[in-house]
């Protein structure tokens, strides 16, 4: 009978205590500003609180943030609309098409979303009699309608390009399969591929609306009194820098309530994924 061998027993290897690297200590470093600066704002406001301030301009605030969620939400609606249309067309083989979508997202990606409000709010203003004679200068001459507009050529472009990667992620198989089930195109889109899309596609859509509302506060400066046009006002009114420190934690505490639905939405949708 032939002799079996085992492998002789080791010692445990030894505990490896926490070292302070140059990158750990320069993160505590930046982890303990970020703090401070933190406690400093509250120490601020709690120093410079003022409820006269709050009574007067505060229903000023709701009414800006209003206007902020509600041109936010229509651009994005709208704009997710328009991105179907657009995306489709990034990689149909007419080429006249392809070079129109391609040349969509292009522009309104790789130009700031400032230069594009103006372009619409001051340059279309120049064509007023022509916009007369069509009957559109009631919609360009309010200048809501044209930071809608502006914002929802922006938001399409980016939400084709996430779409069609979305797409492009399901595997050709799940295609073939529902073909060999004699699924059509509109049933196989609707029941398999939007599905599985849509969960790879929700956090870059999130993010598309996080920056979206970041970038709303540039429609102050074409006089829309929105959150930031509000602030602006009342800051104006009081030259209290508080007025901004409170327009900077409403605005964070939309971005926190996005993020904290996306991970739950997330989680909901890819719970036959979790392990139990």
């Amino acid at each position: 009978m032939s002799e079996t061998r085992y492998i002789a027993a080791e010692p445990a290897p030894a505990i490896v205590g926490n070292t302070w690297t140059a990158a750990r200590v320069l993160g505590l470093v930046l982890l303990a500003f970020w703090i401070l600066c933190g406690l400093g704002i509250v120490a601020f406001l709690v120093a410079s609180w003022n409820p006269g301030l709050i009574q007067r301009y505060g229903p000023n605030y709701v009414s800006g943030l209003w206007v902020t969620i509600k041109l936010v939400v229509v651009s994005v609606l709208l704009g997710a609309i328009l991105s179907v249309p657009i995306a489709m067309g990034r990689d149909t083989s007419n080429r006249l098409v392809r070079g129109f979508s391609y040349g969509y997202v292009y522009f309104f990606r790789g130009t700031p979303l400032l230069a594009q409000t103006f372009l619409i709010y001051y340059g279309l203003g120049s064509f007023r009699p022509q916009l007369e004679a069509v009957g559109l200068w009631t919609f360009f001459r309010d200048a809501w309608y044209c930071a809608l507009f502006a914002f929802t050529l922006n938001t399409s472009a980016y939400q084709a390009e996430i779409l069609r990667g979305a797409i492009a992620s399901v595997s050709r198989g799940q295609w073939e399969a529902a073909s060999a089930l004699g699924l059509s195109r509109l049933q196989t889109i609707r029941k398999i591929i939007a599905p599985q899309a849509m969960m790879v596609a929700l956090r870059p859509y999130v993010n598309e609306i996080i920056l979206l509302l970041k970038g709303s506060a540039i429609v102050a400066i074409i006089t829309v009194f929105d959150l930031m046009g509000e602030t602006r006002r009342a800051y104006a009114r009081t030259f209290d820098f508080q007025t901004y420190i409170w327009a900077a934690l409403i605005y964070l505490a939309l971005v926190e309530l996005l993020r904290i639905g996306t991970e739950k939405a997330e989680a909901r949708l890819t719970r036959h994924l979790q392990r139990r």
